[in-house]
């Protein structure tokens, strides 16, 4: 756990105003204040567990602060906009922290910036290192966020799932639809709006609700998707419910967190669609062809069948939410 790199690096607790950009909900942050730190972190997760322990949580930073710390994520040029973003609110004389794993790339972003100005008090611990930015004021302009453009019509930022060209996964689960779709439909995990507009181009549908729980997929999200008859919702999947059932979700459910496969993710997306559903309504969604899902779906459904795919992925549909669980009682 990083707790050990950071206790090395503020032995006395992080001084002045903090800025911390990227947390974990569950982590221990115990060298800072929540009464003078500002946590700046975009998964609705994450967001929502910090801001219950009492910190304040945003999803962009203002004013400025004299310490800040940027937990490196695994994309290169997301690290670079996150350590311009910290570099931009930093007091005068201020301290900027870089903390990573050695497996998300902290040692390459740490000898960039070393040959930009230096690095000072690094320390090495739990797989990770964290080291402080002798001078901040040196970060290239060039580093911060540039809009990515994936798609004709389609804007993205560094970072978001599939941020550079349109997933593969979604392309196939797209070209799978039937040509009429259900009228109420929920886009779990939507990202930055590629199927969800895949999905608006289908006759039938009269309400679309976007689903994301990355604050930053789901701005872009709003940006392409200009269709009245879509809703936004930043909320995790899993837990994402409506005030009434739809009658149909189609998804490209994640099964990573951070580097390791987590193929309950994938079944959690799939509770969770079943709960959103009439017993009339259908589930469609695309899955790596090595996942099990299969058997996660005829759990919560009555009739499940494979209606795409190749050797990487396929695409899978289901009827009957609940149904199969009344039978059997």
């Amino acid at each position: 756990m990083r707790i050990s790199r950071l206790e090395l690096a503020f032995p006395a607790g992080a001084p002045g105003r903090a800025l911390i950009l990227g947390a974990d909900g569950a982590e221990d942050l115990s060298p800072f204040d929540p009464a003078s730190t500002l946590i700046v972190e975009g998964m609705a997760q994450h967001h929502d567990a910090l801001k219950a322990r009492g910190f304040r949580v945003a999803t962009s930073a203002e004013g400025s602060f004299d310490t800040a710390l940027v937990t490196l994520p695994r994309a290169r040029e997301a690290a670079r906009a996150r350590i311009a973003a910290a570099a931009a609110h930093l007091a005068p004389g201020g301290a900027l922290w870089i903390d990573g794993q050695k497996t998300d790339g902290v040692e390459s972003v740490l000898k960039e910036i070393k040959a930009l100005g230096g690095i000072s008090d690094m320390q090495s611990k739990a797989h990770g290192k964290i080291a402080r930015i002798e001078n901040p004021s040196r970060i290239p302009a060039d580093w911060a966020a540039r809009p990515l453009s994936p798609a004709p019509g389609f804007t993205t930022v560094p970072g978001v799932f599939s941020a550079e060209s349109v997933d593969a996964g979604s392309a196939m689960l797209a070209a799978a639809l039937p040509e009429k779709l259900p009228t109420r439909i929920v886009d779990l995990g939507a990202g930055w709006g590629w199927l969800s507009a895949q999905i608006l181009g289908r006759p039938g549908v009269a309400r679309l609700h976007l689903v994301e729980a990355d604050h930053a997929a789901l701005e872009c999200a709003r940006a392409n998707v200009t269709d009245p008859r879509a809703m936004f919702h930043w909320a995790d999947a899993r837990s994402f419910r409506l005030p009434e059932p739809v009658n149909g979700v189609i998804m490209n459910p994640p099964f990573h967190t951070g580097r390791a496969a987590d193929p309950g993710l994938g079944a959690a997306f799939i509770q969770a669609a079943a709960g959103l559903l009439t017993t009339a309504g259908r589930l469609w969604m695309v899955a790596n062809r090595h996942l099990p899902y299969e058997t996660e779906l005829a759990r919560h459904f009555a009739e499940v069948a494979e209606i795409g795919g190749d050797n990487r992925f396929k695409v899978l549909t289901a009827t009957g939410a609940g149904a199969r669980n009344r039978r059997t009682r």
